[in-house]
């Protein structure tokens, strides 16, 4: 079976561990090329050790590989302003884009949520690793009762954030939150997140928490059984992913102030909390870098289901 060549552009930890996914865990995908500007980067030194096709010239050093017409999929993981740039150009190729920055040119895609629903689109935005991580729980919720307000706290180990994690904390904020509503279901959605400079670096944990209106008691087990499902849909292809202790249903007293949070009028009755923790593979991150290994896995796992789609139609 001919796989389907992929290149990376960006040659940071991102995609560098991306690398090392499609290299060793990888189905339906084979590298094509690995796309950095920093010539003495680690990323482009390994990619050019294990027999992969680099250039230091960005995506203009891409184009003029000789293997370039052979790769169907690019990855981005630079930032979300390259990005912009990156896209008008390969677009104008047929390249089809997956977008790990919070660019947000191309629908959001959760894949544990919606996975399948855009294999046909030019550019696909992977949203944020907080919402990777935090969206498919909103989801779930939202599945059995409607989501007043949905609330995501991602917390990263300092040590984790790059440059381009760093350059994009407004877009994480504002493309994170849109994709609560759009992806997740939440009528109204908020972002925060959290660089912790503690040493030694912590695990990424994520708080959600999300006001809904549940009064009977079989919601709440409803609601319980499907963020136990979705779990284990996340977890199937980010296995460090799980709930770091039960899911907590509280009633919300009557002189909680949450109406400032509502699009609406209609009070909730609960709030629905839910803590994560997200382990990295350590393919070729540190464990505690699960913020990174989430996007990672889940940019491969669209990757993957295209090149199925593609093989399919073959």
């Amino acid at each position: 079976m001919s796989k389907v060549k992929v290149a990376i552009i960006g040659s940071g930890n991102i995609g560098t561990d991306l690398m090392i996914k499609v290299l060793n865990h990888s189905e339906h995908l084979e590298m094509g090329a690995m796309v950095g500007i920093d010539p003495a980067s680690d990323g482009l030194a390994r990619a050019a050790a294990l027999g992969v096709p680099i250039t230091a010239e960005g995506v203009e050093g891409l184009v003029k590989l000789p293997n370039f017409d052979e790769i169907e999929i690019v990855f981005d993981a630079t930032s979300a302003k390259a990005h912009v740039v990156n896209n008008e150009r390969l677009q104008a190729f047929g390249k089809r884009m997956i977008d790990l920055t919070p660019a947000a040119i191309g629908p959001y895609v959760i894949p544990a949520v919606n996975g399948d629903d855009h294999l046909d689109a030019p550019n696909v935005n992977m949203v944020t690793c907080g919402g990777q991580a935090t969206i498919p729980m909103v989801a779930a919720v939202s599945r059995v009762v409607p989501v007043a307000y949905a609330e995501i706290v991602a917390s990263i180990a300092s040590k984790s954030a790059g440059p381009g994690t760093r350059a994009n904390i407004d877009e994480f904020t504002e493309t994170t939150s849109a994709a609560i509503v759009s992806v997740g279901g939440a009528k109204r959605g908020k972002a925060i997140i959290i660089l912790n400079p503690a040493e030694p670096p912590l695990i990424m944990r994520d708080t959600v928490f999300c006001l809904v209106d549940a009064p009977d008691p079989a919601t709440h087990d409803e609601i319980r059984q499907s963020i136990e499902k979705m779990v284990g849909d996340v977890s199937a292809y980010v296995p460090g992913y799980r709930l770091k202790q039960q899911v907590q249903i509280t009633e919300i007293p009557a002189d909680q102030p949450v109406e400032t949070l509502l699009v609406d009028g209609n009070r909730p009755t609960h709030q629905v909390s839910i803590f994560l923790e997200v382990e990295g593979a350590g393919h070729y991150l540190p464990a505690y870098a699960g913020n990174l290994d989430i996007m990672t896995s889940a940019g491969q796992q669209i990757a993957e289901r295209i090149a199925q789609k593609k093989e399919a139609t073959r």
